[in-house]
Parts: C-alpha cells; sequence; structure tokens
C-alpha cells in the first residue's frame, strides 16, 4: 500500500524552531497532561507534536501496521513560515529539507519526501526546488497561495518554472481559512481547508497554467476540495462566458482529468464520484497522518496511477 500525503517533523527542525522561537515566536506549551507539547508558531494553528510526528521510529512502526509499504513524506504547513522574512523562511526550509532526505536516505524504496520553499520569495523558492530534488526529494508542498495572491499569480513563475524543468511534484495543501464569518465550531479545519484547495485548483485550471506547465505534478490535498462536485457549474459557466474559456484550449472537464488527488475523503460515495469524474488513475492513496483528521489506513483506490505518478509518467 502507498501513502502520498503524509507529515513528519525531523528532530532538527525541531531544534531550529526551539532555538529560533524568539524569531518566528514559536511557543511549546502543554495544554493537557495527558497529552504531549503544542506546538504554535506565530499565533496561529497549533497542532499537538504526538510521537508520530516526531519520533522517526514510531513514525516507521505505524506505516508497518497500517501495512503502508511506501510513504511520501510532507513538511507540515504549520511550518511554511512565509509570513517571515524571506532569509529566516529560506533557512527553516533548508533545514527541514536536508533532514527529510537524509531520513529517505536511509530507506530508499521505504519513503520519498516533498520539500518546503519559501514561497515568500518565489526566485528563491525555485532556487530551494532544485537545491532539494538534487538531494532526492521528489517536489514540493506548497500553499494554495500567498496572502491575496493565488498560486497562479505571475509572481510564482519562477517556482512553476523550475518545477516544471524538474518534472516535479506539487502538492497543494490548504492552510486554515482566516475568514471571520468560518472561526468558530472548527469550521477553519472543517469547511475552510477543502475551500483554500477548491479555491487555488479553480484558479490553476482558469489561469491556463497547466498547459503552460505540463510537466508539473499538481496533487490536491483532500479529494481537491470541493472542484469535483462543482464541475457542473464550471463546465456551464465555460459553454456561456467568454472569459471563462479565455486561457482554456479544453473544456474544464479535460484539465481537472490532468490534476492529482489523494483519497483524505472519509466518505467512500464521495471518493466513488471523485473517480467517476477525473478516473481512478488520477486518485491517489493517502491519508495526512498523523494530524487528527487523518484516513488511517489509507484508502486503496483500485486502478490507482500512483506508480506512474510517483514516476513521473503523465
Amino acid at each position: 500500500m502507498f501513502d502520498v500525503h503524509t507529515h513528519f517533523v525531523p528532530t532538527a527542525v525541531i531544534e531550529w524552531v526551539r532555538r529560533e522561537a524568539d524569531t518566528i515566536r514559536a511557543v511549546f506549551e502543554r495544554r493537557d497532561p495527558a497529552k504531549a507539547e503544542f506546538l504554535i508558531v506565530n499565533g496561529k494553528w497549533g497542532f499537538e507534536l504526538k510521537p508520530t510526528f516526531i519520533e522517526a521510529d514510531r513514525y516507521l512502526s505505524e506505516l508497518d501496521q497500517a501495512g503502508v509499504e511506501y510513504a511520501l513524506v510532507s513538511p507540515i504547513p504549520q511550518l511554511f513560515a512565509y509570513e517571515f522574512e524571506p532569509a529566516i523562511t529560506t533557512a527553516l526550509c533548508e533545514v527541514y529539507n536536508r533532514a527529510l532526505a537524509d531520513w529517505v536516505q536511509q530507506h530508499p524504496g521505504r519513503l520519498g519526501a516533498l520539500a518546503t520553499v519559501p514561497l515568500n520569495a518565489p526566485e528563491q523558492a525555485a532556487r530551494t526546488l532544485e537545491a532539494a530534488m538534487a538531494l532526492g526529494l521528489r517536489g514540493a508542498i506548497v500553499a494554495p497561495g500567498l496572502g491575496h495572491q493565488l498560486i497562479s499569480d505571475d509572481a510564482f513563475l519562477p517556482f512553476f518554472e523550475a518545477a516544471n524543468q524538474l518534472r516535479a511534484i506539487v502538492f497543494i495543501h490548504p492552510l486554515l481559512n482566516e475568514d471571520p464569518r468560518v472561526q468558530k465550531r472548527m469550521m477553519p479545519q472543517l469547511i475552510g481547508v477543502p475551500w483554500e484547495t477548491t479555491l487555488a485548483a479553480t484558479d490553476l485550471i482558469l489561469s491556463g497554467r497547466l498547459d503552460q506547465f505540463p510537466a508539473v505534478r499538481i496533487l490536491l490535498a483532500h479529494g481537491g476540495g470541493y472542484l469535483p462536485y462543482q464541475l457542473g457549474r464550471l463546465t456551464q459557466g465555460y459553454a456561456r462566458w467568454a472569459p471563462v474559456r479565455a486561457a482554456l484550449a479544453a473544456p474544464p472537464e479535460e484539465y481537472l482529468k490532468r490534476l492529482w488527488y489523494d483519497s483524505v475523503l472519509w466518505d467512500a460515495r464521495a471518493l466513488e464520484f471523485l473517480v467517476s469524474v477525473v478516473g481512478a488513475e488520477r486518485v491517489l492513496p493517502g491519508s495526512d497522518y498523523p494530524f487528527d483528521l487523518s484516513v488511517w489506513p489509507p484508502v486503496e483506490v483500485p486502478g490507482s496511477g500512483v506508480r506512474r505518478f510517483l514516476d513521473g509518467e503523465g
């Protein structure tokens, strides 16, 4: 079994965060005696540092118990650090990427990993991606954008140009939605997260970036958010409105079939619908482990093209 959506924080990263705690406003606090420490960076999105997040042996043991033979490991979104000076972000990225590369080299065929890049400095992000892939990482995990700039914005062209040349995986992973209307009852996690993916993916399609950078393997978290479910509306808009068609060489449905999706949906009916829209080969087993909202063990998808995805085909 494969898992393309897991997260881990190497020891070297935790040590860096502790050293730079004042710089990045990191707080380690014990909220519950029965739980591990929580890490909060810059006052946002605290999460529990469970043993499976930070203990390599525990993480691998959990994979074994779940029957996961190969995991693609990503940095955690809480440590993207885009809101800081690019030099700080870049330093954290370099520590994180090197630590993951070293870990992967210790477990060839068992683990793969994605880099984190300083999206707040796109030209540096391109160089960081190149360096990370030279170390053996397979691409990068990035947020849907930066502030009010979506990932399709011209500002991020240097990063996409490098990713296209390298045939990199670009895993678009949402951050918490900060719309004041949803800041209660866990709605940032419940509906804000998939909305962020939906927004970024829809804009990537309509912007023409998928034609401009065809070699980039774009993976969408959480089954693509709400995008597959709203294909009919997108198609109707394409038929009726010239601005929707302006940058497209084909109907929206064809672009949905060029993207890749994880299976983190928690509902067999939703997963079945996703497969019916984009095809089983574009849906990859994922878990979002070890976050609280994870599908563990990951759901296998008959006919999944996970090997082709990892090998850079299609």
